[in-house]
């Protein structure tokens, strides 16, 4: 069994969605983010940063429980754990490594930052809301060109690179960043594609009753950002 410490957030439904997807046993933890819980010493145990999500694989290497934060290696180790979507020949993963990096390292930065400066900032900031959001549709665009020469990020074959990319260009979140999809015909027909798949849908519903996106009271976004 696996304990997943998670908030409906883009980074929580990575996880949601590849376990959903692997057919993996999981029991939520819920970390409730907008209440500080993530700043808990119990909490900052398992993931350092104090960012969820985080795993516990009770039935871990060895048989022994082990712990994964980071969406990206969790992602990596669930993929490994199961010996799904993680393509045996080394360059078909590479490529998928590639991907998955470039969500972690481009879309999640990019993308939330725009969502901060859109959605979340005390006062409106032209100039963060210019550079970042500038920066998710330039994304956008490089989605767009390698989704016009292939059925996924990765490849012909959906795989953790999907996973992880999706939940940031869901709909509700591609409202906060005042995306218009249609602008980007080739990354409509992967959301289209993705958000099909049942098992998407049974992960993005994970505690869907109390997610929550832009506008935070003050409670909220000291718990989040901290005091100014």
């Amino acid at each position: 069994m696996i304990d997943l410490y998670y908030w409906p957030t883009p980074n929580g439904h990575k996880i949601s969605v590849a376990l959903e997807e692997m057919g993996l046993a999981y029991t939520v933890k819920p970390v409730n983010i907008l209440s500080g819980e993530q700043h808990t010493p119990e909490f900052a145990a398992l993931s350092p940063n104090t960012r969820i999500p985080a795993i516990v694989d009770h039935d871990g290497p060895g048989g022994a429980p082990h712990t994964v934060f980071e969406s990206g290696a969790i992602l990596m180790y669930l993929a490994e754990k199961s010996g799904q979507f993680w393509p045996e020949g080394a360059a078909a993963r590479s490529d998928v490594i590639q991907w998955l990096f470039f969500q972690c390292a481009n879309v999640g930065p990019m993308f939330g930052q725009c969502g901060h400066f859109r959605g979340y900032a005390p006062e409106r900031i032209e100039y963060g809301i210019n550079r970042y959001c500038g920066e998710t549709v330039k994304l956008y665009g490089v989605m767009d060109r390698v989704l016009g020469t292939r059925a996924y990020l990765a490849g012909d074959d959906y795989s953790l690179a999907d996973m992880a990319t999706y939940p940031w260009c869901a709909p509700k979140i591609r409202e906060l960043h005042a995306i218009d999809i249609d602008q980007f015909p080739h990354v409509k027909r992967w959301v289209e594609a993705i958000e099909a798949r049942p098992a998407v849908q049974r992960g993005m519903a994970v505690l869907g009753d109390v997610m929550k996106i832009g506008n935070p009271d003050e409670k909220a976004r000291t718990a989040l950002f901290g005091k100014a």
